[in-house]
């Protein structure tokens, strides 16, 4: 009688450990948060670090987006702690870090204070670590310090080529030197102290994950690529073992440059849930202004997601559509123009989502891309 009361009490303390737990878990396929699933629909929020900061950001504005977002249901928000410099550096937002050592605590506590906000919204952060592209300086940045080089940027620079600059980035993956400023950098942020709460970063709830990078690429380096993604996320898990961990993958993009394998990409071990982008009119599968080839888009898209669901599947993990967009109608930039194709397009992949979570999938949750909420460009169009 004795030895089936302490089974029923350590069953039951097991359930409570499981209610009490405030941090995002993953069972199987599928995200679990205080003993229940857990799924949701989310955007992108790249900029939120900086509209925090509380010298050159706008925290008014802030808060009124989340306001925002908070009543349309969104409760997932993708956002980045990185951006690397130099401050005269093209293409790129203003640095969090300016040089290998030297950060803008200022961008710094507009981090802090987008996590305080959110955690009032019950909202959770993905937060990324790095990038594969020049908007933030990201890998190259890393490169560039390493080797004394200039970046050859893409387009829209003069002469740019996306396959020259993708090779130069690439390199990231065998240098020691970049290497080690970047796991100097996920020390950096993963074991910061919030200036708002007082709370550490690795006891923070409101972080659901730490991703390696945004779009991270093999290219013709596919095993130093997947020893960088073994190694970053063994780290973050020494550092922070209460958050997932995921790599920011596009999936298994169209092009062939990529280097990238989906689901030995997301079987390592240390890597917990699957990520995948689709972006239809970069890959060449749409022409906004053809609207008539939105449907064989939409069709593309379920091949798409069909693949990635089953490749989920394999390896047993969740899977989040973490970045997908379309453009206006006609592909325009003024904000007063149409966006049904855009539309039709989001209620699609929203259609599929439900339809997925009735049948217990993998498909998890999604993020679109991206929140411009009162955010517009001086011109149409323009950086």
């Amino acid at each position: 009688m004795s030895r089936i009361i302490l089974i029923i009490l350590t069953l039951l303390f097991r359930a409570a450990d499981l209610v009490s737990n405030p941090f995002v878990t993953v069972e199987d396929t599928h995200f679990m948060l205080e003993g229940q699933p857990y799924r949701f629909i989310g955007t992108n929020l790249w900029y939120g670090m900086h509209l925090g900061a509380p010298e050159s950001g706008d925290q008014e504005r802030l808060v009124r987006e989340l306001d925002r977002l908070m009543s349309l249901g969104v409760s997932n928000l993708r956002v980045m702690a990185c951006s690397e410099g130099p401050v005269d550096e093209p293409w790129r937002v203003i640095p969090v870090l300016y040089d290998r050592d030297y950060y803008n605590e200022d961008l710094c506590q507009g981090l802090d204070f987008l996590l305080y906000e959110m955690g009032r919204r019950d909202m959770k952060a993905v937060i990324c670590l790095t990038n594969f592209w020049p908007w933030t300086g990201g890998m190259a940045q890393y490169v560039s310090w390493a080797t004394s080089s200039d970046i050859p940027y893409p387009p829209p620079e003069n002469g740019g080529s996306w396959l020259r600059y993708q090779l130069y980035t690439s390199r990231f993956y065998s240098n020691p030197e970049a290497m080690e400023a970047y796991r100097s950098h996920i020390r950096q942020m993963v074991t910061r102290r919030n200036s708002c709460t007082g709370v550490l970063y690795t006891e923070d709830p409101v972080i659901m994950a730490w991703e390696i990078a945004n779009e991270p690429r093999a290219v013709l380096r596919p095993k130093k690529y997947r020893s960088w993604i073994k190694e970053s996320a063994r780290l973050i898990k020494k550092l922070d073992p209460n958050h997932l961990v995921t790599i920011g993958s596009e999936g298994n993009t169209s092009s062939r440059w990529s280097g990238n394998n989906f689901t030995i990409d997301h079987a390592i071990e240390e890597i917990d849930y699957c990520t995948i982008h689709f972006w239809a009119e970069n890959w060449g599968w749409y022409d906004p202004r053809d609207i008539s080839s939105l449907q064989k888009t939409m069709e593309q898209l379920d091949n798409y997601l069909n693949s990635h669901i089953q490749g989920a599947l394999v390896i047993g993990k969740p899977l989040v559509l973490e970045e997908f967009g379309l453009a206006r109608n006609e592909g325009a930039f003024d904000h007063s123009s149409e966006v049904t194709s855009r539309d039709d397009f989001f209620k699609h992949i929203l259609n599929r989502y439900l339809s997925e979570m009735e049948h217990s999938s993998p498909f998890s949750g999604l993020n679109f891309w991206a929140w411009s909420g009162e955010g517009r460009p001086e011109k149409p169009g323009s950086f």
